[in-house]
């Protein structure tokens, strides 16, 4: 099951990388216009790196399902897989959600600079998000079991000075995101520009931050009453791949916004605030993961190449 669902996540995200490239190609030869609020170059370089990012998740699947997959080395292999369930599979909910609660477009039929995206291309990149992050469901736990059965076993450590660090800053940013989710306007430059998507997504990423926070801060145990050891693990491997990810995707798009303050973009966050969460959801994330992966012993992924 685990490597029908890995070819089934690669054949899903296939269409997304396709119609990215149409853009590229589309918008350097005059065919295609240029998203709202970017230059033609700006275009260019964001669609090449979701091409670049679609066909790491294609290769990903395939790894995961092929027997060459087995050979790769451990930690990039591992990386991008943390990256990309973080991304996908995080946001399962608000793919769900947001199909049901987007708002309808009231800013008219748009121009060369605004561009709408025809119902199937829309339809065909949702189905490929939801898909890749569907098979990276069942194919990842599938096969690091093969791979690293000893990563399964040992006695889970309570966090290290870094890891309650990380517990304590990731907790603060979900905290000031479900603020914004639940209707708050303190830090918010445009209140207006807050719809009920964006507030979703706030507590979304808000909820994630908060799992990975007690995911880590309490590692299972064995005991009555106690967590089982995987799901502290699965959590905070989701959530703090869900910090890292999408405050990393972020970041750069926000310092964009920041300088170059395109007139058509408009961030219902302060822009210092929103740079600010965003380095400490990344710093956060990334120590959280850290300190899972050196929290059990006998557990040696991050090292092994083989």
């Amino acid at each position: 099951m685990g490597r029908l669902a890995a070819y089934g996540g690669s054949a899903a995200m296939a269409p997304y990388a396709v119609i990215k490239v149409s853009w590229v190609i589309g918008s350097l030869l005059g065919l295609a216009p240029v998203g709202a609020g970017f230059g033609l170059a700006e275009w260019v370089v964001l669609n090449t790196v979701t091409v670049g990012m679609a066909v790491i998740g294609i290769t990903l699947g395939l790894a995961l399902a092929r027997p060459w997959g087995m050979r790769l080395p451990g930690v990039p292999l591992i990386f991008c897989a943390w990256v990309g369930t973080g991304f996908l599979v995080s946001m399962l909910p608000y793919a769900v959600a947001d199909s049901l609660l987007s708002e309808p477009d009231a800013s008219g039929s748009g121009g060369d600079s605004d561009p709408r995206m025809p119902g199937w291309e829309a339809a065909l990149i949702q189905f490929g998000f939801i898909g890749m992050g569907l098979g990276l469901t069942l194919a990842l736990p599938a096969y690091l079991r093969r791979r690293w059965p000893e990563a399964f076993t040992g006695r889970a450590r309570g966090p290290s000075p870094l890891g309650r660090a990380a517990v304590a800053l990731g907790a603060a940013v979900g905290l000031m995101w479900l603020y914004w989710a639940a209707g708050g306007t303190a830090g918010l430059a445009h209140p207006g520009e807050g719809r009920t998507t964006w507030r979703l997504l706030c507590g979304i990423c808000g909820t994630w931050a908060l799992v990975a926070a007690f995911a880590v801060a309490r590692p299972g145990r064995e005991g009555p009453g106690r967590l089982p050891r995987w799901l502290p693990s699965v959590l905070g491997w989701l959530g703090s791949g869900s910090l890292f990810a999408w405050s990393g995707w972020k970041l750069p798009f926000t310092l964009y916004v920041a300088i170059a303050s395109p007139r058509d973009v408009v961030l219902p966050e302060r822009p210092a605030l929103a740079i600010t969460l965003h380095l400490c959801a990344v710093l956060a994330g990334g120590a959280m993961m850290w300190t899972q992966r050196s929290s059990r012993t006998g557990s040696r992924i991050a090292t092994h190449s083989t």
